[in-house]
């Protein structure tokens, strides 16, 4: 594997200057768009022998998330978006299973489906701390009726940074389910102690629409019921016609049509790019980006109300105006350019390792602008 430089990886992005959204949609950078424009190029000219690449792409993305996870290559299968490898999931489940209703809904509709449509799954809401999903406050709610725990690697409002392996320890040899998407490719998390990892790649990744990916421990791959299987996950070595077979054994039973190969692609490359940098490197240089945010906040006397230790946060920082201020922060951080988002009464920053100098002079001079307009007249 050649390993790249840090400053290197970051150079491959080119996001307009102000762009402090990552938790929602990360811009793809050279790779990701070189190997669209290749994959394409294949597709455009279909010239004879050179489709078969495209098949070739499947190996490839399940190599590379398995590099990634820790998860062997035939414990993955590539899913279209997180949303989608959570229903996988949550559908083939029987059982009880504690979550907080404060979740992102790919978590919350997944299990409410499941249980409003096949009544095999019992939702256990728990609550939580100031948002925050603790061993602590796991080991006080679960009973006998959980035999799952659902929670997301880095909560989507206040950026937490959860403790798997506390987790994993408190609710003992129930299944863990992680919705990784807020961390994955940033965070280097102990995924092996969970037993069902799902993600997305546009966020974090850099990878674009359309990629992401379901990991199941053997243990999942034996009790989850693949309830939605399609023609490309059976055992048969060619498409099955006049015939209905039965699912494959193991994750890859978990599909329901063959994949985007472009799709998986660019996903591939975005994972082979984090490898070769590592994400370790990745998570060090995002420390220091989202220290500065903080200690900006505070200069300004911005409330922070997502978490301040290294230990406890990824990417993501959360500030909370008084509520009377909230629409002239909204507006300052507009007029200067920067791109956030603004969800019940909080505005969340989400830089990355390419966020530059001139996003934080923006930065500055939005909460400079904020400052003036909310000083008492």
């Amino acid at each position: 594997m050649t390993q790249i430089d840090i400053d290197d990886f970051a150079s491959g992005f080119g996001e307009e200057p102000g762009y402090l959204d990552f938790a929602r949609v990360g811009p793809v950078g050279r790779a990701v768009k070189d190997e669209d424009y290749a994959q394409m190029g294949l597709l455009g000219r279909a010239r004879f022998g050179t489709l078969a690449t495209l098949d070739e792409q499947d190996a490839r993305v399940t190599d590379a998330i398995a590099a990634l996870t820790g998860f062997r290559p035939d414990q993955v299968v590539f899913q279209p978006n997180t949303s989608s490898g959570l229903m996988h999931a949550l559908f083939g489940f029987r059982g009880g299973v504690a979550l907080s209703a404060a979740e992102f809904p790919s978590i919350t509709f997944a299990v409410d489906r499941a249980a409003t449509a096949l009544e095999r799954v019992n939702p256990v809401w728990i609550e939580t701390d100031h948002g925050h999903v603790t061993p602590g406050n796991l080991r006080e709610q679960l009973t006998d009726s959980a035999e799952a725990v659902a929670v997301s690697l880095v909560d989507f409002r206040t950026g937490y940074l959860v403790d798997l392996e506390g987790i994993r320890q408190v609710i003992g040899d129930r299944m863990l389910i992680v919705d990784a998407m807020q961390g994955f490719g940033v965070v280097d998390a102990p995924y092996e102690v969970a037993d069902v990892v799902v993600s997305g790649g546009q966020k974090w990744v850099r990878a674009g629409w359309g990629t992401g990916f379901l990991a199941l421990s053997d243990r999942a791959a034996e009790l989850l019921i693949p309830v939605f299987s399609g023609f490309n996950a059976t055992d048969a070595e060619e498409t099955p016609l006049d015939e209905v077979g039965e699912p494959t054994r193991g994750v890859r039973a978990f599909q329901v049509s063959n994949p985007d190969s472009i799709a998986q692609a660019r996903f591939a490359a975005a994972l082979e790019e984090i490898a070769d940098v590592g994400v370790q490197a990745i998570n060090d240089r995002l420390a220091v980006k989202v220290s500065r945010i903080i200690d900006l906040a505070d200069e300004y006397a911005l409330p922070v109300v997502s978490p301040r230790a290294e230990a406890e946060r990824a990417g993501i920082v959360v500030v909370e105006p008084p509520a009377d201020q909230l629409t002239v922060l909204t507006a300052s951080l507009f007029n200067h350019g920067v791109t956030t988002t603004t969800r019940q009464g909080r505005v969340r920053l989400a830089p990355h390792v390419s966020t530059d100098e001139e996003t934080f002079d923006a930065l500055r001079g939005a909460f400079t602008s904020f400052s003036s307009a909310a000083l008492p007249r």
